[in-house]
């Protein structure tokens, strides 16, 4: 069955491989946009074949005219709302505006044209909680980690509002968004990426945190085929969430064994949260974990571990491999791309070459 699905955030991350892999299938697609109306996927491709709807996420019926409206609510048979901030260090307005406003704007144009609603939230919604954490879970009384977590919790609490009175909903909740499955491509470094470059380059060398803490990373592809997956069986998706997540998280312990395989890295040392003091620090360091290793640190203090039911039962299949591999193919494309420095001959190479020669 072709759709035609009204999407925000198509210039981003995720937004764009949701386009692609719509348009891919044959849909139709309405890309709600502010700015940026070039679609670029994360390999670098021109993404075609979207119609761009000027408009603006944090306005009522995002900014849309009447006759706008009433156009698309003619033939519109999903929404698909991805558009957020996801910048951990932004001001309080964004997240108000962009992130609950933003859907409650959503969910008003899901009502007026009586169509579904998907919406893109976080694994992170879950706060500062540890062990396995049920798709079905959101209000536990957790605490969270930052104002971002806390907005996209707040979202999710309108969606589920708006599916008891009896709007058809579904909600997808990545965790942390990485490059893609194959080989690691993605169009920009933000957020985790950030802290691995000061990582790396040695800018950021103490942290608090523990060597069991675990972080869940998710292809950005997997996340578009999990969304595309609820599009395309809404029957089936309509009132659960799925979390979108690896088939397993990886420890700051593996992080930091995979990072001393790499010549040109350096590595943290994570310090028990007690006892870390950002006064030992030097003066570049203490600014750089000031300005950006602090909005990061809750992560590296939990242990958290998505439950992927209904997103095994939604694709019927288990989700990607996100372990120590994985990481590595991330490392790789950094390197190949710039991101992270020039790569540096690894043991192995320098030993073949020896062994060339002699």
């Amino acid at each position: 069955m072709v759709t035609h699905v009204l999407l925000t955030g198509a210039s981003g991350l995720v937004g764009v491989e949701v386009l692609s892999q719509l348009v891919g299938r044959g849909d139709a697609v309405s890309a709600v946009v502010h700015r940026n109306s070039t679609f670029v996927a994360n390999d670098g491709r021109a993404v075609p074949g979207a119609a761009v709807v000027h408009g603006n996420v944090r306005a009522p019926s995002f900014g849309l005219s009447d006759d706008e409206r009433a156009a698309l609510g003619m033939s519109v048979t999903a929404i698909v709302h991805c558009a957020a901030t996801t910048d951990f260090g932004a001001r309080q307005t964004e997240y108000d505006e962009l992130n609950v406003a933003g859907t409650e704007h959503a969910i008003a144009l899901a009502r007026e044209w009586t169509v579904p609603l998907i919406y893109v939230s976080t694994a992170y919604v879950c706060g500062t909680r540890n062990g396995t954490i049920l798709e079905s879970d959101l209000d536990t009384g957790q605490t969270f980690g930052n104002a971002y977590e806390a907005s996209k919790f707040r979202a999710e609490q309108l969606v589920g509002a708006a599916a008891a009175a009896g709007l058809r909903t579904c909600i997808v909740r990545p965790g942390i968004v990485t490059g893609r499955a194959t080989d690691g491509a993605i169009r920009e470094h933000k957020n985790l990426y950030t802290v691995v470059k000061l990582i790396v380059e040695g800018k950021l060398r103490s942290l608090p945190g523990r060597y069991d803490a675990t972080l869940s990373l998710v292809p950005v592809d997997y996340v578009a085929d999990v969304i595309v997956g609820a599009v395309v069986d809404l029957d089936r998706a309509a009132g659960k969430t799925f979390h979108a997540a690896g088939n397993e998280t990886i420890s700051l312990r593996e992080i930091s064994d995979v990072l001393a395989e790499y010549p040109s890295f350096e590595v943290a040392k994570y310090v028990p949260p007690s006892t870390f003091s950002v006064d030992n620090l030097d003066r570049n360091e203490r600014e750089y974990y000031r300005r950006i290793g602090v909005l990061y640190e809750s992560y590296f203090d939990r242990r958290p571990s998505f439950d992927t039911t209904n997103t095994r039962e939604l694709l019927g299949a288990p989700p990607p491999a996100t372990g120590k591999d994985y990481l590595r193919t991330l490392l790789d494309h950094c390197l190949d791309t710039g991101y992270l420095g020039i790569p540096l001959p690894s043991i192995d190479d320098v030993l073949r070459r020896i062994g060339a020669t002699t």
